[in-house]
């Protein structure tokens, strides 16, 4: 899927191509460079305003996830998004307290329709 984000410095729409992750029946992003990835930034700027290109066009808001609530979020991302793996510091397999122990440096955001404006 693609992320669409109005740059923060330039007021541009800026492009990520991004995975996503189910869990408990809402879908989430997880940046896999942790919390000072640029998209991260835009996004917070935006105040989680973005467009999601996935088979669709959608308007979404991204809601950041509190500290501890990421660990099974963050588990269930290294399960689906493969291309994440090298980047987060925890084996797919490893248990649930190992992820909340990293929940801290990378944030999940979990994906809402937003209103159309």
């Amino acid at each position: 899927m693609t992320l669409e984000v109005v740059g923060r410095r330039t007021g541009r729409i800026t492009r990520f191509p991004l995975g996503m992750a189910d869990w408990q029946g809402d879908w989430y992003l997880v940046p896999m460079l942790g919390e000072n990835c640029n998209w991260v930034r835009n996004v917070r700027a935006a105040d989680g305003l973005v467009t999601i290109r996935h088979r669709r066009t959608r308007l979404c808001r991204l809601v950041d996830v509190p500290v501890d609530e990421r660990a099974p979020i963050l588990k269930r991302y290294l399960a689906t998004v493969p291309g994440a793996r090298p980047h987060l510091p925890v084996d797919r397999h490893a248990p649930l307290s190992e992820f909340a122990a990293i929940a801290g440096q990378y944030p999940a955001f979990r994906i809402e329709t937003a209103p159309v404006r």
